[in-house]
């Protein structure tokens, strides 16, 4: 697929992330506007409370973009997406008849605060990159025991915490924990020593599941509203101390940070791609009707406190070992019912290559290998002050499929009274 041309001229340039194409969904405030609805194109944000408001969208008989989330419009379901979609594209095109009575509905980016898109129902991480679980799996088992015997066959995943999910550009305060020196004869307690990021994708569950019924992978696919990166924020140290035999708590429970876009699955339709082939065949109800990962160049940049960017790590999406539509499926395969808002995190997104590494764990290889920055500095983890900012985009012929910025800075701990 080519650029689709809009009369929004930003939208047109081959570098800008939200081409007619994209059509990615947000929530925005400005000085004078309540946080509502709106979509990305170009440099613009349409406003849809306002579009909704004077009759040009009709999507449900109540209104459904004047409220500060997209949960109403995903329980409409994938029939009135994809009206949505070709409504927004008829506005928006190049030569469309209802651009004067569009264009006083446009805001400026520049003068728009991203907020939250989604009111997170339920919040689930999961492991599901090969290179990252294999990394991880010889610091600290050695090489013949990296995977768990159990890996190759599920997407292992863990219930995390909904409300901690947060949008780009919150800060993230360092958290305190119990943590256990191997030296040491009892655990102490206090701020986090080893901080580190996860690159993830987050799939966003727009229709529901019923309680006791599973749901196939191409069920699956059809659920998810869309995408966005995802930060899962992670204390090293507090994980290690706490994690067995329950698995991740503490370590994961104080931030998750996600872009403030989310990319609808009708716009990366044309990026689909397969995931990597089995070393062992998976179990029917896991096995996928099409390609279901999406090719998505990743990217990680650091910034301390006063200094310049480094980009940290270069990797993509499809390096994923299960995709969405397989972790979803696997999840509601007990009977779990799956909720309009649901999160789930794809695990790190790893590559086989040291610079495609998505966590600091990995790139430092557990603080053994300290990571240049530049202007002299290391990092074997994050400090006070280090701004971390996950990038994506797919790259289509003459367009992007950008995400927007997921970013966070780090502020010290706070004393514990």
């Amino acid at each position: 697929m080519t650029l689709m041309k809009s009369w929004v001229e930003s939208a047109n340039r081959a570098e800008c992330p939200f081409p007619l194409n994209n059509l990615p969904y947000g929530v925005f405030t400005t000085n004078s506007l309540e946080p509502r609805c709106g979509v990305a194109i170009g440099d613009m944000i349409l406003d849809l409370s306002a579009a909704e408001e004077v009759g040009l969208i009709e999507l449900a008989e109540n209104p459904v973009f004047d409220v500060p989330y997209w949960n109403d419009v995903m329980e409409l379901g994938p029939e009135a997406w994809e009206i949505l979609r070709a409504r927004l594209q008829e506005l928006l095109v190049e030569g469309a008849s209802e651009q004067a009575t569009v264009a006083p509905h446009l805001v400026p980016m520049s003068e728009a605060r991203m907020e939250m898109p989604i009111v997170v129902a339920e919040y689930t991480d999961f492991y599901a990159g090969r290179h990252h679980a294999t990394n991880v799996g010889t610091m600290f088992r050695g090489a013949e025991n990296a995977l768990p015997p159990n890996w190759l066959h599920i997407p292992i995943g863990y219930n995390g915490r909904a409300s901690s999910v947060v949008v780009s550009g919150t800060d993230v305060i360092r958290p305190n924990g119990q943590t256990k020196a191997p030296d040491a004869d009892t655990p102490s307690f206090g701020p986090c020593k080893r901080l580190d990021i996860e690159l993830e994708m987050g799939a966003i569950v727009g229709t529901a599941s019923e309680l006791g019924h599973p749901v196939s992978v191409a069920q699956a696919d059809e659920m998810i509203f869309g995408y966005v990166l995802l930060n899962d924020w992670s204390a090293r140290d507090i994980q290690a101390w706490e994690y067995q035999p329950l698995g991740p708590f503490q370590a994961k429970a104080f931030a998750t940070s996600i872009s403030p876009w989310i990319v609808t699955r009708a716009a990366l339709e044309p990026f689909r791609t397969s995931t990597p082939a089995r070393e062992r065949e998976l179990l029917p109800y896991l096995q996928e009707p099409k390609p279901m990962l999406y090719d998505i160049d990743l990217s990680v940049t650091i910034q301390p406190q006063g200094g310049a960017k480094t980009t940290i790590c270069e990797t993509n999406y499809k390096e994923m070992y299960y995709s969405a539509a397989q972790q979803l499926a696997h999840h509601a395969s007990s009977g779990c019912a799956m909720t309009p808002g649901d999160l789930l995190g794809s695990g790190t997104i790893s590559g086989p290559e040291k610079h495609q590494r998505g966590s600091l764990l990995e790139l430092s290889w557990g603080g053994k290998e300290p990571v240049d920055i530049g202007n002299g500095q290391t990092r074997s983890f994050i400090e006070d002050g280090d701004t971390l900012t996950l990038h994506g985009a797919a790259k289509g012929d003459g367009y992007l499929i950008g995400f927007g910025a997921c970013t966070g800075t780090i502020k010290p701990a706070v004393k514990f009274p």
